[in-house]
This record gives C-alpha cells, sequence and structure tokens, in this order.
C-alpha cells in the first residue's frame, strides 16, 4: 500500500516520468469505496474517471448516453477515495463538440463541481480550439486518438484503427496538433503498435495506450476487465489480473444457501 502521504501526482509528474523512462499506469474508477481507495493506495498514478461508467455501471451498450451531470457524480465519488493519484475526468459525448465555448463550459462544471483534476475529450485537430480554450481558463487536458468510442456509430465497428497510411499520418498530425493546442497527455487506443511507437516518440508529452502495444508512456485499462468483474469483453489487449466477478458470485450463492438452510445466521451472529 502507498503512504497517503506520498506525493501527489500531477501532469509535471507525468511528464518528467516520460522524461525519465518510467512508464505511467493509468486505470477506470467510478466510485469511492469500491475502487478509487483501493486503487490509489495501490500506487496507480492516474485514475480515469472513464465514459466507460456507461458501459460497466449502468449497462449501455456504448459510451454515448451518459451525461455531463452523471460524469461529474461519478468522479466526485472517486476525488473522495483518492490521496495521491492523478484523477482526469472524461468529457461525455455532447459535452464539447458543438463549440469551444461549451467545450469550457463542460470542462469548468467537470472541474468545480467534482473536483477533478484534468479533463479527457476525444478526437484530433477539429478539437484543438476548444483544447486551447481550456487550456487557457487553467485546465489540463488529455487527449485521446485512434479508436474513440464516442464516435463508434460514425466508425460502425470497434476494430483497429490506422492500419491504413493515410489514416496513420493523420493520427501522427492529429497527435502533434494536440500537442500544441496544450495537451498534457494523449490517449493512443486500438493502433497499430509501430505507429504508437512512431507517434509516442514523435511527442513530448507522454503518451497512453490501450490496445497500443508496450512502446507508449504508460498503460490504461478498464478496472472492471482487468479484474474480471465483466466477462463478455476479451479484446488481445486485455489481460485479466483476477475473477472477482467469479469470486463475488460464488459468494453470492453460498449465501444464498446459508440463509435458505438456515445456517446463517449462526449463535455467534446473533445479538
Amino acid at each position: 500500500m502507498v503512504s497517503s502521504r506520498a506525493k501527489k501526482v500531477t501532469t509535471q509528474t507525468l511528464l518528467k516520468m516520460k522524461q525519465s523512462g518510467e512508464k505511467i499506469a493509468m486505470l477506470t474508477a467510478y466510485d469511492y469505496s469500491l475502487w478509487a481507495r483501493l486503487v490509489d493506495g495501490a500506487g496507480i498514478d492516474v485514475i480515469l474517471v472513464g465514459d466507460s461508467a456507461s458501459n460497466v455501471m449502468a449497462g449501455n451498450e456504448t459510451t454515448v448516453p451518459i451525461t455531463l451531470d452523471q460524469m461529474i457524480y461519478h468522479a466526485q465519488c472517486v476525488i473522495n477515495g483518492v490521496d495521491r493519484a492523478l484523477v482526469v475526468v472524461d468529457m461525455p459525448f455532447g459535452s464539447y463538440q458543438g463549440d469551444s465555448k461549451t467545450a469550457l463550459d463542460s470542462a469548468i462544471r467537470i472541474m468545480k463541481e467534482s473536483g477533478g483534476h484534468a479533463v479527457k475529450l476525444e478526437g484530433g485537430a477539429e478539437v484543438c480550439e476548444s483544447v486551447k480554450r481550456i487550456v487557457e481558463a487553467g485546465i489540463p487536458v488529455m487527449g485521446h486518438l485512434g479508436l474513440t468510442p464516442q464516435s463508434i456509430y460514425k466508425f460502425g465497428t470497434y476494430s483497429v484503427r490506422a492500419k491504413e497510411e493515410a489514416e496513420a499520418a493523420r493520427l501522427i498530425e492529429d497527435s502533434k496538433a494536440l500537442e500544441e493546442a496544450g495537451c498534457f497527455s494523449v490517449v493512443f487506443e486500438k493502433i497499430p503498435s509501430e505507429l504508437a511507437k512512431q507517434a509516442s516518440e514523435s511527442l513530448t508529452i507522454p503518451t497512453i495506450g490501450i490496445g497500443a502495444g508496450p512502446d507508449c508512456d504508460g498503460q490504461v485499462l478498464v478496472l472492471h476487465d482487468m479484474l474480471g468483474i465483466t466477462k463478455d469483453f476479451s479484446p488481445r489487449f486485455l489481460r485479466r489480473y483476477a475473477d472477482l466477478g467469479g469470486a463475488a458470485e460464488a459468494a453470492v450463492s453460498q449465501y444464498v444457501a446459508d440463509v435458505r438452510s438456515q445456517d446463517f445466521p449462526n449463535e455467534e451472529e446473533r445479538y
């Protein structure tokens, strides 16, 4: 466990980690008691309050339905459980795509109402004006390129992005544009490993990979996936570090059996 007095992770911490070659560990979290305290205490560098909450917490098919109010709620819960990690909050679909003023207003709400430390948004050159405006207001921004789940209805598939030369070149250009716009980091999701390596080496800001190979400056996974809580999602890049879903199901089944057999509560478990 990491001491609660351990030095706070900031955007500058991540930059220094890239410069020194130290890899950045990032995971999602969505609540206080179950995950934020545990993940932070285990030494994670960055916690992403992801719009993946739409899938793993609400059961939606995509990330599109989750609202700004819901993201702020989840971020508030996470912030209450964190001492050390940098907490980045996803800006949900519809909260920044319209224009830069809408984007700034949404980012300000997230920061003021949740206490988060930074925001993340998807897209390349088309969102750079919004990135600049948010950064100029003093809010750190993380970018997101490659597979961008909020655009799933545009892509029509969750397959690997930027395999073709033109799209790969555009990803490199977009990553540099995000850096120039003021992003402190960028996530590369589900792109070829060699492209992620090339892009990471071309940027001075840290890159975080998910399905983008080992040469990014850090890695991120969805907590529920890597802990085996979700069962119906098994992409190549996912490593399951536990089977908490199976353990929880077994525990509940045993509880049901104990209640029905009147084994619970026993003599020592009553007043």
